[in-house]
């Protein structure tokens, strides 16, 4: 072969051995990735904008998130569009464990979920001695209540409050109670723009730029409280998942690095997610 090179304008030759040293070295191997299927408050809260570059920068392994409600996250999941689950709904997550599609589920981290409304406070929530009695205040008044509607870890939560209450809002649905089948975010201006009552998890709350006469009017009861969990996509189910990358996620996220990082995340001042993962 080197003597066909010899032969070669110099142009050519120079060409030919680049060519040739490329090909002796070898191609350069991809960057390993996984995608996350995760709940929106950990997406719309500027989380992963601070945790992502500081787990890649350690690994070098890209990651990319899929930031939906966690009912349709974890439907994504069990059809193999993700290497790693990330929500909130603790029963419905061990559940996806329990038939086989998940391999260990492991807690996170938590905050918890406050219900917001007009200023005013037309329906007396901060007069309520439980979350129960505030949100029977809200139903007697007929105030609007803008829900997510959309299967997602705060609409589980909701309407496992409204159960507690012995109420059913579903028959009141399109009056007094409004659905909008849309993010956090979106429900929430949904909510400014009909000054209207909402349930949201504190750290979208936190972050959420466009409050107006919107301020948090119930807060600081146990059944708010909102846990996070991370589990991997069992290979068995779907052989395309990325196990090493994937588990060296949930080892940094479950480890010393990432529960760290989880704690020194803030918005305003204001500490977002408390990380709780065993060691």
């Amino acid at each position: 072969m080197m003597s066909s090179v010899r032969r070669l304008p110099r142009i050519l030759r120079l060409f030919a051995a680049v060519l040739f040293c490329g090909i002796s070295a070898g191609v350069p191997a991809e960057r390993a990735s996984i995608v996350i299927q995760s709940t929106t408050s950990t997406a719309n809260s500027g989380l992963y904008d601070y945790l992502l570059p500081l787990f890649e920068e350690s690994h070098d392994i890209k990651v990319n998130v899929v930031a939906v409600g966690t009912g349709q996250a974890i439907r994504n999941a069990m059809r193999g569009d993700g290497d790693v689950l990330l929500v909130h709904a603790e029963s419905d997550e061990k559940q996806f464990v329990a038939d086989g599609w998940g391999v260990e589920r492991f807690d996170l981290m938590f905050n918890d979920f406050v219900l917001v409304g007009p200023a005013a406070d037309p329906a007396g929530l901060q007069r309520a001695d439980s979350v129960s009695e505030a949100l029977k205040r809200i139903s007697f008044s007929g105030v609007f209540f803008a829900s997510r509607g959309d299967d997602s870890g705060t609409h589980k939560k909701e309407l496992a409050l409204w159960r507690s209450a012995g109420i059913d809002p579903s028959g009141a649905s399109g009056d007094w109670y409004r659905e909008t089948g849309s993010g956090m975010g979106a429900t929430l201006n949904v909510a400014v723009g009909m000054n209207a009552y909402c349930l949201t998890d504190r750290a979208t709350w936190i972050s959420f730029a466009n409050k107006q006469g919107l301020k948090v009017l119930y807060e600081d009861d146990p059944p708010l409280f909102n846990q996070y969990g991370i589990t991997l996509v069992d290979p068995q189910k779907h052989p395309h998942v990325n196990v090493k990358a994937g588990q060296a996620f949930v080892d940094w996220m479950t480890g010393e690095a990432g529960q760290t990082a989880i704690a020194g995340f803030r918005r305003s001042g204001e500490q977002l997610f408390f990380p709780n993962a065993s060691p």
